[in-house]
């Protein structure tokens, strides 16, 4: 598509990577329509971004953020899933419904979303749909469980369907951000916080500990918000983008050592961090 205008339409813009991708598209001269649950929370990014609300867990909202783009930009060149949470804890202390809110948000948000886009960049034979997925898509860790299936289902849902709409004219990019500088960490501390005090959890005595690791690991290396944006500009930028970026030195570390570790070795990786 080279260097020309595109129509952005970016899910979960409030803070962090979305709010930066907004931000960075649309002083790269791109049409931007940022959305967020609370337009409220997005209605600070200035004229050059346009806000719209735009819920992924509400089929009926999704249907009407698209419809207002096409009837104000007339198409929809790149759709950003960045919408999404960590939900934190054992895979038995989470709750079932802790569990679907995860898959709500992260899995079949984006899914839904990238269904109402798909039509409109079929019928113009071109379309980016990039997916923010993580490096926890690829190493999954004690007590995050949840948010790493998650990201695991994003990629395999990229994976599937970069193949299957490449023939439309269509591209599909996973974007996978190692520790980013942003407020997901304060939002996962909330989301955990019941279960860390549950003293009738069996594996409360572990759960302050592991949380310390993980504020420390997830602040090794970290970027600001802008380097995943950077990314996703040179990803759409290019007529044939890679299937995947790596974003921050740990990604690329821990990528690397998923590719050539056996299991076990990472099992005693994962205990040492974790204790």
């Amino acid at each position: 598509m080279g260097d020309r205008s595109l129509v952005f339409l970016v899910t979960g813009a409030s803070s962090g990577i979305g709010r930066s991708i907004s931000v960075e598209a649309a002083a790269a001269g791109h049409r931007v329509f940022a959305t967020a649950r609370q337009p409220e929370a997005i209605a600070d990014l200035g004229p050059a971004v346009s806000s719209l609300p735009l819920d992924v867990t509400r089929g009926e909202s999704i249907s009407r953020a698209v419809s207002e783009v096409l009837a104000r930009a007339g198409r929809i060149d790149v759709l950003v899933n960045n919408a999404g949470y960590g939900q934190m804890g054992t895979v038995e202390d989470i709750s079932m419904a802790q569990w679907r809110a995860e898959f709500d948000v992260n899995v079949f948000g984006l899914l839904e979303t990238t269904r109402a886009v798909l039509p409109v960049m079929r019928a113009r034979g071109s379309g980016y749909v990039v997916n923010i997925g993580s490096i926890a898509g690829r190493i999954a860790y004690p007590f995050g469980g949840a948010y790493c299936a998650s990201k695991f289902a994003v990629e395999a849902i990229s994976d599937a369907l970069r193949l299957e709409v490449e023939p439309f004219g269509i591209r599909v990019v996973l974007i996978e951000p190692g520790p980013i500088r942003t407020r997901f960490n304060a939002r996962v501390e909330r989301e955990v916080d019941p279960l860390v005090h549950d003293a009738g959890s069996p594996y409360h005595a572990r759960y302050e500990g592991a949380f310390v690791r993980f504020r420390k690991e997830s602040s090794f290396g970290a970027l600001p918000p802008e380097a995943v944006a950077r990314v996703v500009l040179r990803a759409v930028r290019r007529r044939k983008p890679r299937a995947r970026y790596l974003v921050t030195a740990p990604a690329k570390i821990f990528a690397f050592a998923r590719r050539l570790a056996p299991d076990a070795l990472m099992d005693a990786a994962m205990r040492a961090k974790f204790r």
